[in-house]
């Protein structure tokens, strides 16, 4: 039973958008299986006067072309609302209760994405304006393959990037990441015997890892500016002759620290310790002087909200697409981000309704 069927009037395009949001989230998208969920937007996109595609990455895109030339024939600009339809594993019940919405993907990130495309829709074509909606693939994978997709096809004189931050706040940073496999063998010995099991051997490892992190951080107050060092997996084997400990390691980079600088000094712990990488992003942050988030602080303020700012400690598309695009870009969403992954992840559906209300705001005023 869908959303609308449930509780919700008829004929509104913010009740729309809550039943297309519903139904999104009661479609299993993880990274690299997001096809289902693109086609249910593509065609309620379609539906609602956006020209809306399967892009050859995979990527849902709807786009609004401009209502007139650009005043004066200049030419026509591109804004991009860039959102992500996959999520990560995991397919807790869709519920409606207490006047929240629960799902995976309710907060990271289709409820933001839907957001975008609802916005767009009550905002229409504008002059001089291309408003493009996309829902990337494989976001939260380190692939970022949709986003990587997209930035080869446009040059947007401004972004939006579809993430949480509550609908009274715009994000302006992102930390930077990287992904290291460990892997150490030894021999098989007796357990009796005083040598070091390779999981103690990366215990080991592990703690020269915290104590190495530890000096980097050394003055620095802020989380933001830490380097943030976790155990992401762990794992044991044999085949009777040799035994294996692996870790996946998970770092997240501030602005002066690269993740080659990690590498090095990984490399530099143990040279016999098998070591492969991946998932390198730079960490990044937005100017904050910029029409669009001026536009957006006036929109919170016109919904009765008081505008913030904040970065964050994770990696989203800004961290791709905004080194390269190099516009004026921020990362906006309505929902709490401390609910991203977990079981109890939710939207309040008063607080999606007020950040389509600003997102439309601020589309009207940045292409006035």
């Amino acid at each position: 039973m869908s959303l609308q069927s449930q509780q919700l009037p008829n004929g509104n395009t913010l009740d729309e958008g809550l039943a297309v949001l519903y139904d999104l989230l009661e479609i299993h998208s993880p990274s690299g299986e997001e096809m289902q969920a693109t086609a249910h937007l593509t065609q309620w996109m379609t539906k609602r006067g956006l020209v809306a595609r399967r892009d050859a990455a995979g990527n849902a895109v709807g786009i609004l072309e401009p209502s007139a030339p650009a005043p004066g024939g200049g030419q026509v600009q591109e804004l991009i609302l860039l959102g992500h339809i996959d999520t990560v594993p995991g397919f807790p019940r869709v519920v409606v209760r207490d006047g929240k919405l629960y799902g995976r993907g309710a907060v990271d990130a289709k409820g933001p994405l839907v957001a975008f495309a609802t916005a767009a829709i009550i905002v229409g074509p504008q002059p001089g304006w291309r408003i493009i909606v996309a829902g990337a693939v494989e976001e939260e994978a380190v692939t970022s393959k949709g986003a990587r997709y997209l930035l080869t096809r446009h040059r947007p004189a401004l972004v939006v990037i579809g993430e949480p931050t509550g609908w009274q706040r715009v994000a302006l940073g992102y930390k930077g990441r990287l992904l290291a496999d460990v892997m150490i063998q030894r021999l098989i010995s007796h357990t009796a015997r005083k040598t070091p099991s390779a999981p103690e051997l990366a215990f080991a490892f592990w703690n020269q890892v915290v104590a190495g992190v530890e000096a980097m951080n050394a003055g620095r107050e802020k989380v933001w500016d830490q380097v943030q060092a976790t155990i992401r997996d762990i794992s044991r084997s044999d085949d009777g002759i040799v035994e294996t400990a692996g870790m996946e390691l998970g770092f997240r980079l501030p602005l002066d620290v690269t993740p080659e600088q990690i590498r090095a000094f990984l490399v530099s712990l143990d040279s016999q310790t098998g070591l492969r990488f991946r998932g390198e992003e730079f960490a990044y942050r937005a100017e904050k002087n910029t029409p669009l988030v001026r536009a957006f602080l006036a929109a919170v303020r016109s919904q009765g909200g008081e505008p913030g700012f904040v970065v964050k400690t994770c990696t989203c598309d800004m961290n791709v697409t905004g080194p390269v695009w190099r516009c004026p870009i921020l990362a906006y969403g309505p929902g709490d981000s401390t609910l991203d992954h977990t079981p109890q992840e939710h939207i309040e559906i008063a607080e999606w309704r007020q950040g389509v209300a600003v997102l439309a705001d601020a589309l009207r005023r940045v292409t006035a």
